[in-house]
This record gives structure tokens, sequence and C-alpha cells, in this order.
């Protein structure tokens, strides 16, 4: 190897420069050929070290996010999921929701794409150098119980709430919560109120929140009242993705109707051989 080059790598790996070392050669190549000089040089190496180097903190925003798989705003179908606003969902990926500090409400039936959406939003956050994090409601409850518990529950608050200016819980209202637990969620949407974004899925309507909330309608009120403040609501209605994936793959018949169908068509009750309680 030249000398030269390798006097150079070395002063790379002191200033912490990691994409530019294999492409000094390359970069010496082309300045050549090209007849670029010295600062056009300097110009060139410098705007492919900022770019891997922001390439790497999004990959690293992304993995430090936890979310349980890739999802993307172009691979949600709006045609399935019906009520799904498509120009709402469109400037929601603008991200301007975040800079707002204003939350994202998805609720809808299991399977109906609120995770896809939660996760889409979340996954072009990190791409924007948005820090972010990804919790199902269940995850985030025993993580704080067990710092409640350990006496580490303010710096466990502090860890969880305040570094992500975008936290997305997921799946809440699945599972009832003791009053304990519920104090606990709320205490997490008080401190982001005003202060960082909330994007949260359930499966329930406001009206049935109580029933979760250890049917305590005066915390349940409180908690709503921070979260929908300047909160963007969203309803998806409509079949279970998984249950149409299943379907196309002859894993399930027509006759395996979801409850929404039963409910809007009581006619497919007494047909093919559909029995309901």
């Amino acid at each position: 190897m030249n000398p030269q080059l390798e006097r150079m790598q070395a002063l790379c790996q002191q200033l912490n420069l990691l994409h530019l070392p294999g492409q000094l050669a390359h970069l010496g190549q082309l300045a050549a050929s090209r007849e670029l000089g010295y600062l056009d040089f300097l110009e060139h190496a410098l705007r492919g070290e900022a770019m891997a180097r922001t390439e790497r903190h999004r990959l690293m925003l992304t993995r430090l996010a936890g979310f349980p798989a890739i999802k993307t705003l172009d691979d949600f179908d709006f045609e399935f999921a019906s009520g799904v606003p498509k120009p709402l969902v469109q400037e929601l990926g603008s991200l301007a929701f975040v800079e707002r500090a204003e939350n994202v409400v998805l609720l809808g039936a299991s399977g109906v794409g609120k995770t896809h959406l939660a996760i889409a939003l979340g996954c072009r956050a990190t791409q924007a150098g948005i820090r972010t994090r990804f919790m199902t409601a269940a995850d985030l409850l025993m993580t704080l119980i067990t710092a409640m518990r350990r006496n580490q529950l303010e710096e466990t608050l502090k860890r969880i709430v305040k570094p992500c200016r975008l936290l997305i819980i997921d799946e809440m209202g699945y599972l009832p919560m003791d009053r304990e637990q519920a104090n606990l969620l709320f205490q997490v949407v008080a401190k982001r109120y005003e202060m960082g974004s909330l994007i949260l899925t359930s499966n329930l309507p406001f009206g049935q929140w109580d029933q979760t909330f250890a049917n305590d309608a005066t915390l349940t009120a409180a908690l709503l009242d921070r979260l929908l403040h300047h909160a963007h609501v969203i309803p998806i209605l409509g079949d279970s993705y998984r249950l149409k994936e299943k379907r196309q793959a002859g894993v399930m018949d027509r006759a395996s109707v979801s409850p929404q169908e039963m409910q809007r068509k009581p006619s497919l009750r007494h047909k093919e051989g559909v029995i309901t309680r």
C-alpha cells in the first residue's frame, strides 16, 4: 500500500472517520481522472463521510427503536382498511406532528392495520433522525412494575419517556389493568403531555377505556384529556389482514367470516353453515 494512503487512513481512524479510509484510493483516482482541485477533492471526501455517518445513525435509531418488523406507508393497503383517511396518514408521514408534540391514536379491531401504521410512522421517524421507541402496552407495564418494585421507577420513566421524541405504545386495551398499572400508564402519558409525541393503538373505543383502566372513570378521563388534547384519531374498520392472507392461501374458506362481517351482515349467520352463539 502507498505509504501516504497508510498515513491518511491512520489519520482518519484518529479522527473517527469510519467511511473515508476505504474510499481514499477511489477518491484519489476520481480526482486524477476529473482533474479535481484540492478543495473539490476534500468536498467529495467529506460529503461521502457525512452521508455514511447519517446512514449509520439511521440504522442505529431503527435498531434501538425495537420494532417487531419493518413496515412502510407504501405497503399499507388503504383500499382494504376502510375508513382510513389517506390524506391524513400521508400528512402524518411528513412527521410535522412530531415537531408539534402531537399524538396519534389508531382505533380498530385486531388485524386491521393499526400496528402496521404505527410502525410505518415510527420507521419514517427514525429515517428522519428522530429517536423513537416501540413497546407493547404489556411490555411497558411490566417494565414499569419491575422498576417500581426495585425503587427505580423515576429512573426508568426518564429512560423510557424523556429520551425519545416519539413513543409508540401498541395494543392498549387488550389486557385489563389493575389500579397500580393504570396509574403507571397515566404517568407516562402525563409526562409526555406537550413534551413529546405518542402513537397509541387500541382495539377499544374511548367509551370502553375505563374498563381497561381498573374501572376508574376519573383516571380514564384525566388520561384521555391529556392524550386527546393535541391528537389525530384514526378509526379503522374492516376485516383482519391476517384472515385475508389465510383465505388467499386457502387456509380458511369464505364461510369463516370476521365478527365485523357478522355484525354488518346478519344474514350470514344462517348461511354456509356458519354457527354463532
